[in-house]
C-alpha cells in the first residue's frame, strides 16, 4: 500500500477502535517472547559479560524477527491477493500505533479525579505508568499522566509514524519490539543492568529523533491551540530537555511542562524505592487535573502534526526515489 495512503489509514482506524484487549495484539506476543528468550538464557551465578552478551543476543533476535515476520505476513499476503495484502499491511500499522488508547487511559485518570475519586484514579493510573500509585495525592496523579502522555506521545504515536513513513510497517514493528525489551528489560537495577544494557541502548538511539520530533510537535501544538506562548515553549524545552536521566524521554517532557506552564519531574518511587529526579519548569505552578486533562488535548493534537510530518516524510523520500 502506498505509504501516503498507509500512514493516515492507519491512524484513522487507530482512533475508531483503539486497542481492544480480545485482539491478538503484536505486541503482547513481542512481550511473551522476550520473557521465554530470558527464562532459557538466564541462570544463577552468571557473568556479568555473559549476562551483557546474553542480553544482547536476545535484543537482536527480537528486533529482527519482529521486521522479519512481519515483512514475510505482509508478502504472503499480497502474494494471494491485493485485497488481502492492504488488509494485512493496514492491521499491522495499526497495532504499532497507540493514540486512541492513549487519550482513553489518561481521560479515565482525569475522569476519575474530576469526580474526586482519588483511589479510581490511582487504580486506573496504574494500567499507565510503572511507578507507584498507591500514596500518590491529586497533584501527584496529575503529574504522572501529563508525563505519562508526553512520553508516550513519542513512543506509542510519532516514533511509529516515522520509522513506517521511514522503512514501512515491518521498520515500525522493529521499534515497538525495541520500546518492549526496553520497558521490560532495559532497567538500571541490579536485575537489569548488564542482561538488559544493550536494548536501554538500541532504545535510546531509536527515540533519538522521534522524541525530538514529538517536542516539536507538542510547541506546534501549542501554538496552534494559542494555549501558550510558542517561544517560552521552545525555552523551557531547550533549556530542560535534556535533565532527565534518560536522553530522550525528557524532550516531551519539557515542552509539555512548558506548553502547560506546570512544574514535571521530582522523585516517584518505584517497587518501593525512591527514585530522585530533577524538576523541570522548576518556575511554574504544581501540575493540576484541568492541566492533566490539556495535556491529553494537547498531545492529540501533536500527533495529528505527527501524523502530518509523517506523510510528508513518505512524500520526499519517494520523490528523492523517483529522482
Amino acid at each position: 500500500m502506498n505509504r501516503t495512503i498507509l500512514l493516515p489509514a492507519a491512524y484513522l482506524v487507530d482512533q475508531l477502535a483503539g486497542d481492544p484487549e480480545w485482539f491478538p495484539h503484536p505486541v503482547r506476543l513481542i512481550g511473551a517472547a522476550i520473557s521465554r528468550g530470558e527464562s532459557q538464557l538466564r541462570r544463577p551465578g552468571q557473568s556479568h559479560t555473559f549476562e551483557l552478551l546474553s542480553g544482547a543476543g536476545l535484543t537482536i533476535a527480537i528486533v529482527g524477527s519482529s521486521y522479519g515476520i512481519t515483512a514475510n505476513l505482509i508478502r504472503s499476503a499480497y502474494r494471494r491477493s491485493q485485497i488481502l495484502g492492504n488488509t494485512v499491511e493496514l492491521l499491522l500499522a495499526w497495532t504499532c500505533l497507540a493514540a486512541r488508547n492513549l487519550e482513553q487511559e489518561a481521560t479515565a485518570v482525569t475522569g476519575a479525579l474530576q469526580t474526586g475519586d482519588v483511589v479510581l484514579a490511582r487504580s486506573r493510573l496504574s494500567r499507565i505508568v510503572g511507578r507507584d500509585t498507591e500514596t500518590l495525592d491529586s497533584h501527584g496523579i496529575s503529574r504522572a499522566v501529563i508525563e505519562t502522555v508526553a512520553e508516550s506521545a513519542s513512543d506509542g504515536i510519532i516514533a511509529p509514524l516515522f520509522y513506517m513513513a521511514l522503512g514501512g510497517v515491518p521498520l515500525a514493528m522493529a521499534y515497538k519490539a525495541i520500546n518492549t525489551l526496553d520497558s521490560m528489560i532495559g532497567h538500571t537495577d541490579s536485575q537489569y543492568f548488564y542482561f538488559g544494557k544493550a536494548a536501554a541502548r538500541l532504545d535510546d538511539v531509536a527515540n533519538y529523533l522521534p522524541s525530538r520530533l514529538s517536542a516539536l510537535s507538542i510547541v506546534a501544538a501549542a501554538k496552534l491551540s494559542n494555549q501558550a506562548d510558542p517561544h517560552a515553549v521552545w525555552s523551557v524545552w531547550q533549556r530542560d530537555g535534556s535533565k532527565h536521566k534518560s536522553p530522550n524521554a525528557g524532550q516531551p517532557e519539557s515542552a509539555m511542562a512548558g506548553a502547560l506552564r506546570v512544574a514535571l519531574g521530582g522523585d516517584n518511587t518505584y517497587a518501593g524505592e525512591v527514585i530522585p529526579a530533577p524538576r523541570i519548569g522548576a518556575e511554574f505552578g504544581p501540575p493540576t487535573c484541568s492541566k492533566a486533562t490539556q495535556a491529553i488535548r494537547l498531545v492529540s493534537a501533536a500527533s495529528l502534526i505527527g501524523l502530518g510530518l509523517g506523510v510528508v516524510l513518505t512524500c520526499l523520500l519517494r520523490t528523492r526515489k523517483r529522482s
